[in-house]
């Protein structure tokens, strides 16, 4: 394996513009920030924060699993909303789905690229050893 590796998980949205969904950099993954799409359709799906913030965290979560890791490696995400409003809707989504321990999060208000977007979430994670 090179030192830096470029994944597509095809099982997961495909990027919509010049980016690698995963950079796998020896055992971290850098997984790019993925919203509320359809990972079949590949649409956008808009159906509000709760609904968003659940559909972003599962296309990360079928990323890394595509990559051999799970939710459970996730040491950093960085979560982007298009309303600081949302923040507590959204985080009783996020800490839902990484219930038992979270990674470590940075949560900032930003305009987002899609138009109707209202979250984006990326990560870093690590590969297990078992691999």
């Amino acid at each position: 394996m090179s030192e830096i590796e470029h994944i597509s998980v095809g099982d997961a949205p495909s990027p919509k513009g010049a980016y690698s969904q995963v950079v796998r950099a020896g055992d971290l993954l850098f997984i790019s920030g993925q919203g509320p799409i359809d990972p079949v359709s590949q649409e956008f799906i808009f159906s509000g924060i709760r609904g968003e913030t659940k559909l972003t965290l599962e296309n990360l979560e079928r990323i890394l699993f595509g990559c051999g890791a799970s939710r459970k490696n996730i040491v950093k995400c960085s979560v982007f909303l298009t309303n600081a409003a949302d923040f507590a809707s959204m985080n009783d989504v996020y800490a839902d789905f990484f219930a038992g321990g979270a990674p470590a999060r940075t949560t900032v208000q930003a305009v987002l690229v899609e138009p109707g977007m209202a979250v984006e979430i990326d990560c870093v994670a690590y590969l297990p050893k078992n691999l």
